[in-house]
Order: C-alpha cells, then structure tokens, then sequence
C-alpha cells in the first residue's frame, strides 16, 4: 500500500480490499444495509404477524388470505429480477436508497387498507422494493470484506433480514393488542424512512464496482481516501480491477463460462427453500391459533421460528466457515426436513413445540443467507448482484406458490399435521440438490472450508 505522501502509480483496488483491515467506512456500510435489512425483514414477515387480528377485525375466512401472503413475493420476484440487474449496471447505491424509500411509503399506506384487495395490492407493490434490498446489500457487504472474513459477514449481515422478521412479531405481539393491526405497518414503514434517508447521506458505491465500469473517478478517490487517509492520488493514478465489465445483458453471464449446471441447481435450492420458508412462516401463526393456542400465543410460535433462523445464521457461518459452504448446508436441510415434518404433531406439549419450530427456524430460515453467500462467492463482481438476485427470484415463485397451495390446502380442510408433512417435502429436494451441487460448482479455496 502506498504511504502518505507518495504517489500511487496503480491501485487494485481488490486487492486493497482483500488485504485490509476493517475500518470505519466498512462499519457504516454493515450498519446502514444492515438497518435496512432488518426492516425489510420487518416488512416482508409483518403480513403474518397481522393475519389473525385482520381475520378477526374483518370477519373473513383464513383462506381469504390465500392470495394476499403470496402478493408481496410476487412484487420480490420481480424487484429481484430487474432491479438486481440494474444494480449491475448502476450500482448497488442508488437501488439500495431508493428500494428502501419504495417499500418504507408502501409499507405506510399499508395501513389505511380496510378490504382484501386493498391489501393485496399495496403488499404486491410493496415487493418491488423488497426484493432489492438482501441481493445488493449482500453484494455490497461482500465487496468492502476482507478476504479472510467475507463470507462470514456476507452470511452475518443477511441476519438482519431474519432478525427484523423476528422481532416484528414480538413488536406485533406488543402494538397489535394495543393499537390494531394497523400500527405494525405505521412502525413498519416510519423506520425504514428514516433509514434511507441516512442510506442517502453516508451509504457509498461499491469500490470494485466504480473501478470495473472506469466511471465516477472523483467519487472513487474520494470513497477511497476515506478507506484509507494514507493513499496519496493524483492525476496519473490509475485504478486497476481483476474482473472485467462485460456488455449486453448480465443474466446471459450466468450461464456461460461454465455456470450453467451450477446456475440451474442454486435456482433450484431457492425455490425450494422459499416454498417451505415462506409456507411455514405465513401460516404458522395461523395453524398455531387453529390449534387451540392464544393469538398472543400463536403469535409469538411464528416469533421463535424467525429467533431460530437469526440464531442459525451466526451458527451455520461458524460451520460453513470451517467445513465448507457445500458439506454444512446438505446437512443443515436434512435436519429440517425433519423438524417441520414433525411441527404439527398434535401430542407435542407447547415446550417441545417451540423448540422444534426453533430448529426448523435455525435450518429453514438461516440456511438462506447461507445459499445468497454461496452465490455471491461463486459469481464475479459485475454478476454478484445478478447471481444473488435471480436466484432469490426465481426462489420468490416458490414464496408465491407455498403460501397459496397452503391456503388451498387449509380451504380443503387438511389437517395442521398434514400440512407439515407437505412442507417437509420441498425441504429435502433441498438437501438432495446441494448433494449434486457438490459434483458441479467450483469454489474458491477458502469457500470450500477454512484452512
């Protein structure tokens, strides 16, 4: 690294990344996506936390609601899709505010819905802007880490999604009894505004981004000094990436160079995985109250299932940073097919449920993040974003599809007990692929298990 004063003639700017330590620019970038990670983990879980006051208030049937769990994934599907790749192409700092703005003023007008279709149309819309949020917060994050610690904090920042689902049902729990169903959205979209409008302020571009598309040299320099006030940059400094920007749409990328088979698997994991996710934490309240426990009750069952997948996160990095990302995630779906096929077993005393629901929480829902670290080390730079995010779309039409065929189901009379043996399925199919994801992807070194 050049030292104060000298002029640097080359700066790769990866490498500067990879070999550094963590400074006060890294904190504030894990800090701001992490607020907003956290609040779009409030958002996209809030609509299950709500659901048995809404069933209440409006005297509808639970099947009612078939279509309006899945709405918001629909709105997912398609901010990941195209907004991941307009990142590529933009960076991941303007998607980032201005997704957070998005679903922050939809989130709040969320609240002021009094009929179904109102409902579903505002949570459809609200999707757009959450689906930007954990693909470009992932990518970024796992662009200001150090070689050594990246996919650990690409892991420990998606937490933030599972842990704001979490601890809005216990918010849900406190406001709803208090304040309606209404004030949950109130908070949940009052917070995040509050958020972007510091994202704006304090939140930069991806350095490896600005230096691979050669633009925005002054905001490069200035981002830069502020990593490091020793760098010394004048006009002949040249900036230097290792991956090359590349033209025409970055989809396309996905499948060439070899990716093809790897792509298709790491699609197909998240489909699976959003199915059963989505399923259970959409209705879970809901079942959980159908039997025979308090609203307050089935409330706080959805809670720890969100506790347990905020906790997995943390112990599933550990793991896969010392065993490997493929090994650690085939068993980490092989223990929640289990779990979930055995949540409504109506013998299990209120202890034993809850701590089955934690470890379907733990696997379920903290082996995501794990699946969005693997894409966003198995991609290059200027398709991370894209990587990440049509994974997690295609993955949003298993959230849509799960929690309509569950709401089906239910119209249909199945019992909670047969409805968990359904969702145990998706969970395998899962286990089953990392196994042949095993024979296809190709990971770095330290991706494969830490040394």
């Amino acid at each position: 690294m050049p030292s104060s004063g000298q002029a640097a003639a080359r700066i790769d700017v990866g490498e500067l990344l990879d070999n550094g330590a963590i400074g006060r620019l890294q904190i504030r970038v894990f800090a701001l996506t992490m607020a907003s990670l956290i609040m779009d983990g409030f958002d996209v879980q809030a609509m299950g936390y709500v659901a048995p006051a809404i069933i209440e208030a409006w005297e509808i049937d639970p099947s009612a609601l078939r279509y309006v769990f899945p709405a918001a994934n629909v709105g997912v599907l398609f901010g990941s899709l195209v907004f991941s790749a307009v990142a590529d192409r933009i960076g991941r700092r303007p998607v980032l505010v201005g997704a957070t703005l998005f679903f922050s003023a939809m989130t709040l007008a969320t609240a002021w819905a009094d009929n179904v279709t109102q409902l579903l149309t505002l949570r459809l819309i609200a999707g757009i802007g959450m689906g930007c949020i954990i693909p470009n917060s992932t990518a970024l994050i796992g662009e200001f880490s150090p070689k050594h610690l990246r996919v650990t904090l690409m892991m420990c920042i998606t937490v933030g999604f599972t842990g704001g689902a979490a601890v809005a049902g216990y918010i849900a729990a406190w406001l709803i009894p208090a304040f309606g169903w209404q004030s949950v959205f109130v908070f949940g979209g009052a917070v995040p505004l509050v958020v972007a409008l510091f994202m704006a302020w304090g939140l930069p571009e991806s350095l490896q981004f600005l230096a691979v598309r050669q633009r925005s040299r002054a905001t490069l320099v200035r981002w830069l000094r502020e990593l490091d006030p020793r760098i010394h940059v004048d006009d002949s400094t040249q900036f230097v990436a290792r991956e090359q920007s590349r033209t025409g749409a970055p989809f396309v990328y996905l499948f060439r160079e070899g990716r093809s088979a790897s792509t298709i698997l790491l699609w197909i994991v998240n489909f699976m995985n959003l199915i059963v996710l989505y399923s259970v934490s959409s209705w879970l309240p809901t079942l959980a109250a159908e039997m025979g426990y308090t609203d307050r009750t089935a409330v706080l069952i959805g809670a720890i299932l969100q506790t347990g997948g905020t906790i997995g996160t943390f112990g599933l990095a550990w793991l896969i940073a010392r065993r490997g990302f493929l090994p650690m995630l085939t068993l980490t779906y092989a223990v929640a097919t289990l779990a979930i096929a055995v949540i409504g077993y109506p013998t299990l005393s209120l202890a034993m449920l809850t701590l089955i629901v934690f470890v379907a929480g733990w696997c379920i829902i903290g082996g995501q993040p794990g699946i969005n670290a693997l894409a966003a080390t198995y991609y290059p730079t200027d398709l991370r974003s894209t990587g990440i995010g049509w994974g997690l779309g295609i993955g949003r039409i298993g959230g849509i599809v799960g929690p309509y065929i569950g709401g089906v189901l239910i119209g249909q009379a199945w019992t909670a007990q047969q409805l968990f043996w359904a969702a145990a399925v998706p969970a395998c199919i899962t286990a089953f692929t990392f196994v042949a994801l095993m024979f296809t992807m190709k990971l770095p070194a330290p991706a494969r298990a830490a040394r």
